[in-house]
This record gives structure tokens, C-alpha cells and sequence, in this order.
């Protein structure tokens, strides 16, 4: 059974919230403040948090920034619950690592099926090893993690779906709307560029100047394409 941590002041949202996906065979730990919450994940075994924004003790932003400075929860799913209205504040939250968000109000089955697709993404691929070599960068779509010389790239769960999708399709342009096609179950709109935001933070981790990328190119008035062969590698 999965269990989720719901980090909200409303009470009566929480009740609502948690007693349903309770009966969609979850197990939900709930959580009004982000003191109570930090103690709850300190204690392990969730497979995915989600989270308001604004909270009697802090921002969410701002906690999200915690958790994706730390080990334990770099790559917890987390889903935002945002009552603000400024496409400006998603962008940020996905910046920094969040891998959705849900504007409120909300229908509890749309919380459901979107929770449902970030397990989904986050569960490992057993027996399956497929790994994209592209010089110093490896796509190990099994493992579900990306490596630069080495290194594990810090990744969130639909960062690493994007960058795979890209990489299974060396030197071919895609469009948003591809992208998003390829991306099913995914329920990040094209139209809120998310996946523009999604693309820049890919840049800051496998390239060597995020600036002057040489891996994930962008093509003007048509989409994304991935170098088939980068300089130097």
C-alpha cells in the first residue's frame, strides 16, 4: 500500500483529502504545519508528499528547497498544492524540483490520478537495462537515473522522463506537443511552458555550460532535439 504525506493547514481538506485516497488503497499520513511534517519525513518509508504552499509556519517553496538539499527526500515525489494564482509561482516550484502542481480548488480524483502518476514514474523498472551512452552522459532507464562521468545528475523523476524521451530520439526534433504525447499519464499542461522550465533545469545538470548547450538543443518555432553526437565526446 502506498503510503503519502499531505502537508496542509486546512483541516477539513486534509480530512476530506486523506479519507478518500484511503479509499483508493492508500495509506495517508497527514500533517498541518511544516515543523510536523519535517518530523514525519525524518521518520522515512513515504513514497510521495504533497504539499501547500502557504502554510502558518513557512513557505512551501522554501521547504521544497530543504528537501531537495537533502538525501533523504532528493527525490521524493512531491506535488505542490498551490491557491496562487501566478503562473509565475508553479514555474518556481518546479525549478526547484517539484514534479507537479494542483491548483486549488481541486477534484479529489484529480489529485489521485496525478499522485498515481508520479508513483508510477518513480517505481524502478525491474529487469529492464537499457542504457543511452552519449560520451561522459549515461541514461540508464532501468536504474532510472542519468550519469555525467560518473556522477548521478540530480534529476527529478519527470526530468529524467523528459531527458529519456529526448535521448531515445537522437538528432530528431520534437515538438512540445510530441514531448507531451510521448509523456502520457504526465499532467503538466504544454501551454504553461512547463516543459520549457523542466528543459532549463535538465541544462544545469548534464552540461558543461548551461548557456551554450551542447546536448539538448533548442530549435526555434519547433521544439527540442538532442545531439547526436556532442563536441569533445
Amino acid at each position: 500500500m502506498p503510503r503519502l504525506l499531505l502537508i496542509d493547514d486546512d483541516t477539513r481538506l486534509s480530512e476530506m483529502v486523506g479519507g478518500y485516497l484511503q479509499r483508493h488503497g492508500f495509506d495517508i499520513d497527514t500533517a498541518a504545519s511544516l515543523q510536523l511534517g519535517r518530523e514525519r519525513l525524518k521518520l522515512g518509508g513515504y513514497d510521495a508528499l504533497v504539499l501547500d504552499l502557504m502554510l502558518p509556519d513557512g513557505d512551501g517553496l522554501d521547504f521544497t528547497r530543504e528537501l531537495r538539499n537533502q538525501s533523504p527526500t532528493r527525490r521524493l515525489p512531491l506535488l505542490m498544492l498551490t491557491a496562487r494564482g501566478e503562473p509565475t509561482d508553479r514555474i518556481v516550484g518546479l525549478e526547484i524540483g517539484a514534479d507537479d502542481y494542483l491548483p486549488k480548488p481541486f477534484e479529489p480524483r484529480e489529485l489521485l490520478a496525478r499522485v498515481k502518476a508520479l508513483l508510477r514514474r518513480a517505481a524502478p523498472d525491474a529487469g529492464y537495462d537499457e542504457v543511452l551512452v552519449f560520451g561522459r552522459l549515461e541514461v540508464d532507464v532501468g536504474a532510472r537515473h542519468a550519469r555525467l562521468a560518473g556522477e548521478v545528475c540530480d534529476l527529478t523523476s519527470h526530468q529524467f522522463d523528459l531527458l529519456t524521451v529526448l535521448a531515445r530520439s537522437p538528432g530528431r526534433v520534437l515538438s512540445r506537443d510530441q514531448i507531451m504525447d510521448t509523456l502520457k499519464g504526465h499532467p503538466l499542461e504544454a501551454f504553461d511552458r512547463s516543459i520549457d522550465v523542466h528543459i532549463s533545469r535538465i541544462r544545469a545538470v548534464i552540461e558543461d555550460d548551461p548557456k551554450n548547450p551542447k546536448r539538448v538543443l533548442t530549435v526555434r518555432g519547433a521544439g527540442y532535439v538532442f545531439a547526436k553526437k556532442q563536441d569533445n565526446e
